[in-house]
């Protein structure tokens, strides 16, 4: 009786707070039908294929409220059509700052393209500066953030996986900061990251940064956006892709003949539209990435991206995207892709 008595109790107070907060739930239902033609560079020519299916960040979640000092959000996507977390966050205002405990993107996550091709790919491995969403505590200072990360460890051994030990001593830290100039806006931000990892019989420590600035400008319905970054084996901190492809598996360190090999890494993008209506708007971008192992000019190698699209509002929360664009490598081995097609998008 005394357990029974305990479980209601325990209920009605988890009722109870449940319904003292606002819940505020939403939805957003993704697809993308494209056509892709895919080459290899010094290979095979590829034949052009069709594909339609539900986008990994097609989501739904809620912002919840309970009260001015304490707020929180949960937000499930799709990927590989089953549901996986994508935020889970509590965030509490103190007065002189915030504190977020939980899954957020990390301060080095600047979503600023539109670029729809690879589930809303948005250049963030094409020359963006993205970290990612990811378990972090963070300070949030106006305008200033901070925040603590688990590292990355990857490191590749000539394009494979290295299975090296490796030893985390410290969390990974990345900071940003934004200055609102009302029609321009500025953002820094930069990161850090290092461990121990095995090659033979040596311990060696690899060393990971990012520094990277971004600006935005907004007037009468003209738009332009850009970031430039600079690191060091960059890859351990934010996306990077040089194959000409989607996949984010570049900008590590390697080890080679033995030695660990640093792993030098620049990128930028552009892009610029225009919103003619409140049923049109027009953007293109550019994006650039390039990865270069130390003292081996032949392990340098490059990706750019191109895209034109325009964004059609139909109703109130539905929209279409159509698309075309260009993923260009350009060592033997990578690939060349064109791709058109379009974006259906419901948010509910």
């Amino acid at each position: 009786m005394k357990k029974t008595i305990v479980v209601f109790a325990a209920l009605a107070l988890m009722m109870g707070s449940a319904y003292a907060a606002e819940w505020n739930f939403y939805g957003s239902a993704r697809i993308a039908t494209f056509w892709d033609d895919t080459d290899i560079i010094s290979g095979d020519d590829g034949n052009t294929q069709y594909s339609e299916y539900l986008q990994v960040n097609a989501r739904i979640g809620a912002n919840v409220k309970v009260s001015d000092e304490l707020t929180g959000r949960f937000e499930y996507g799709a990927s590989g059509g089953n549901a996986n977390i994508r935020l889970l966050y509590g965030q509490w205002d103190f007065g002189a700052g915030k504190l977020t405990v939980g899954q957020d993107y990390a301060p080095m996550s600047w979503l600023w393209s539109n670029q729809v091709y690879g589930h809303d790919g948005d250049l963030l491995a094409q020359g963006a500066l993205y970290s990612h969403r990811a378990a972090q505590i963070r300070l949030d200072f106006d305008g200033f953030k901070i925040a603590f990360l688990n590292p990355d460890t990857t490191v590749n051994n000539n394009g494979a996986g290295y299975a090296g030990d490796d030893q985390v001593i410290i969390p990974a830290i990345e900071v940003g900061y934004t200055l609102d100039l009302d029609m321009l806006v500025l953002d820094f931000g930069a990161g850090y990251s290092t461990f121990e990892t095995t090659v033979g019989s040596d311990e060696e420590d690899v060393d990971s940064y990012v520094l990277g600035l971004g600006a935005q400008f907004n007037t009468a319905g003209f738009f332009m956006k850009g970031d430039v970054y600079y690191g060091q084996n960059a890859g351990n901190l934010i996306w990077i892709s040089v194959d000409g492809d989607t996949a984010i598996n570049d900008g590590f360190a390697e080890v080679s003949g033995g030695k660990l090999i640093d792993n030098e890494c620049i990128g930028f993008m552009l892009v610029a539209g225009y919103k003619i209506n409140d049923t049109f708007t027009v953007e293109a971008g550019y994006g650039y990435n390039q990865t270069d192992l130390d003292d081996n000019d032949e392990d340098e190698d490059e990706s750019a991206t191109y895209y034109l699209n325009t964004t059609i509002h139909l109703a109130p929360g539905v929209f279409v995207v159509p698309e075309i664009g260009f993923l260009d490598g350009s060592e033997d081995g990578d690939t060349e892709t064109i791709y058109y097609g379009m974006k259906w998008q419901i948010n509910f």
